[in-house]
């Protein structure tokens, strides 16, 4: 079926997990991420999502990149698009061939004389798929909180398969983490603040991704150029030294999503931003947060040549957009040329968080 790597869990539900997920919610880490507390329940006991469960098939798929994944970092005037992004949505190739698997699972089974029911899932349903894969022997959790593999390094998309037929669960693996700090002095933000700890309110792939709002002044710069999601603390993980690039054609790197240049971002309207991302998991993020993320990028460029892009989306319908062209613009114009514009902008701007941008940002 094109997975690289199959292991069983049982549904038992993990007590130290709970109570680890439960400190995470607890102290806001999820920030605007509020489906992680919706149904936390689910999330701490397999059974509380389908009591039927007898147990659960873990699936992942290497989705290893060609070269170095952080090399676009450098290209200040170009975007960079964390891998798992730059080719087709893994939720639709991954969960289109776990339909397939748990298919000939029934079939098989119905061969031997059983009958089962079975139910698939690929990272939108509450299913806590890390601590299952690393109870299953798929790998481990890392210190950056993500599956690790001794084959695939940290390159893995995972699926499940909650099935009613009874299959004897592998054993799990064991961490080999050791006393490695690559992944957490990796981090650009310090979200990684702890061994096995994250805050996503400061982790780069939740502020350009699930962040709903405007991303704080503090960390704007640490982004670079990122524009959907980073890749900082996978890709400097040593057992990548095992890893293998994709062998999924739909998971390879289409050539116009590697270092797409801002100046052509930046100029997407709607309708051609939906057309680009089309099949994309980028497209999820919307085309106003999108240019959020490239106006930041802009920003951090240092390249005064790209002012006039910032210039143009001052009118912009959404807030998201005027805000962050005003910090854009306050790092890439000469002082008091910005000064003078800012006056302008203040007197017309009807947003107060927007006005705001534009009287920080004088300073920024």
């Amino acid at each position: 079926m094109g997975f690289d790597a199959c292991r069983v869990a049982a549904p038992d539900g993990n007590a130290k997990t709970r109570a680890e997920f439960d400190a995470f919610l607890g102290e806001g880490r999820h920030g605007d991420m509020d489906w992680l507390a919706a149904k936390r329940d689910w999330r701490g006991d397999p059974r509380a999502l389908w009591p039927e469960t007898r147990s659960i098939i873990l699936l992942a798929m290497n989705y290893g990149p060609e070269g170095d994944a952080l090399a676009t970092l450098a290209k200040r005037t170009a975007g960079n698009i964390s891998v798992y992004a730059r080719h087709r949505d893994y939720h639709d190739v991954v969960k289109g061939k776990l339909k397939l698997l748990a298919g000939a699972l029934l079939a098989r089974a119905r061969e031997l004389g059983e009958e089962g029911a079975v139910k698939v899932f690929v990272d939108t349903a509450p299913v806590m798929e890390k601590p299952l894969a690393a109870a299953a022997g798929l790998g481990w959790q890392g210190r950056h909180t993500n599956l690790v593999s001794r084959d695939f390094g940290s390159w893995l998309f995972l699926g499940s398969i909650f099935t009613t037929l009874d299959l004897p669960p592998d054993p799990p693996e064991i961490d080999h983490c050791g006393s490695c700090r690559a992944c957490l002095d990796a981090c650009p933000t310090g979200a990684l603040d702890a061994p096995y700890q994250i805050d996503a309110r400061r982790c780069i792939s939740y502020l350009t991704i699930e962040a709903r709002g405007q991303i704080p002044r503090d960390l704007r710069e640490k982004i670079g150029n990122r524009l959907y999601g980073c890749d900082d603390c996978l890709a400097v993980c040593p057992w990548n030294k095992f890893a293998q690039t994709a062998h999924e054609a739909k998971l390879r790197a289409r050539a116009d999503l590697v270092a797409p240049p801002l100046a052509e971002l930046a100029a997407l309207d709607e309708a051609t931003f939906r057309e680009k991302f089309g099949g994309s998991p980028v497209k999820r993020i919307g085309h106003a947060r999108f240019l959020r993320n490239v106006l930041v990028a802009i920003g951090n460029s240092g390249d005064a040549a790209l002012a006039p892009l910032a210039m143009q989306r001052r009118d912009h319908i959404s807030p998201l957009v005027r805000g962050m062209a005003a910090w854009a613009l306050s790092r890439l114009l000469p002082a008091p040329d910005f000064k003078k514009l800012a006056e302008i902008e203040r007197a017309r701007e009807t947003d107060a968080t927007v006005r705001a941008e534009w009287e920080g940002s004088g300073d920024a």
